[in-house]
């Protein structure tokens, strides 16, 4: 998503701003069309999500990127989004298999404080249980855990929610010890500590995978969180400065794919989604 670096509390970006000044569904058409050039594992979906997946889990839903196209690859998708008007957004267009759950993943149901930049209202996707100095107010929040949604014969789980995916993925150790999902998790240092979450999920016997250019390396044996350091001026330009074709700048890798019992990512060729997102990492 659209965070700003640790220790400031940045001015809206451009897209921020231009994005108040046009009709809401319009912009998050415009993200999802664009989104894998933002983040170019989705132009890799087929070696996330396993071909006939069950249920797919969108945990952090925002605009529906990954909602959309996951529903054309899952049974079922499962969207969960704490903010109003965008669980409301997603509901309104999905399609006929997609379930949208307006709360906020956590690890245990109740209700908790969402928290939001003061310019903001979640529509910048920066929204976090966990409140750092970029926030600046609060709404409350239905609490869920993904093991008391009742899922079954899950595939495939995303995790989006900037800075409380620990607490995310302890609530659904049921499920994960059932279904063996794939996760994609979103892990920034400059957040919280990446160690938890791989330590947490490693005691599962799940291994972590991250795509620094064109093919998947495991992430024992990749820098991750230096790597951020040396690229997170990266963060700063939001989602309109990464996508824009003729602006070139470093991978910045900052989500993780989890396989559990030694499995491996798939070798699939490139999707129609954002090939041109993939460009090799800078040496």
């Amino acid at each position: 998503m659209n965070a700003p670096t640790a220790g400031a509390v940045p001015a809206p970006t451009l897209a921020a701003r231009l994005a108040r000044l046009l009709p809401t569904r319009l912009v998050a058409a415009t993200a999802r069309a664009v989104y894998p050039r933002f983040e170019p594992e989705l132009a890799r979906l087929a070696d996330l999500c396993p071909a006939g997946c069950g249920t797919a889990v969108d945990v952090g839903g925002w605009y529906g990127p990954w909602t959309r196209r996951l529903s054309r690859r899952a049974n079922e998708v499962v969207a969960v989004e704490p903010v109003p008007h965008l669980a409301r957004l997603l509901a309104a267009g999905a399609p006929a298999n997609v379930r949208i759950v307006q709360a906020a993943a956590a690890d245990r149901p109740g209700t908790a404080r969402l928290w939001f930049p003061a310019d903001d209202s979640g529509d910048r996707g920066v929204s976090s249980l966990v409140r750092r100095d970029i926030h600046a107010h609060a709404l409350h929040v239905s609490c869920v855990t993904l093991d008391q949604l009742g899922l079954r014969d899950v595939g495939f789980i995303k995790v989006d929610v900037d800075g409380s995916e620990l607490a995310v993925l302890r609530g659904a150790t049921g499920l994960l010890s059932r279904d063996r999902p794939a996760l994609f998790v979103e892990l920034e240092s400059r957040i919280q500590p990446i160690a938890p979450v791989v330590t947490y999920l490693s005691l599962l016997r799940y291994d972590g995978w991250v795509l620094p250019g064109d093919t998947w390396v495991p992430l024992s044996s990749f820098p991750l969180e230096e790597h951020q350091k040396g690229a997170a001026h990266v963060v700063t330009q939001g989602l309109l400065g990464r996508v824009l074709p003729f602006r070139r700048h470093p991978r910045y890798v900052n989500s993780v794919l989890f396989l559990p019992d030694g499995r491996r990512p798939g070798g699939s060729a490139m999707g129609d989604d954002g090939a041109h997102a993939l460009r090799q990492a800078p040496r």
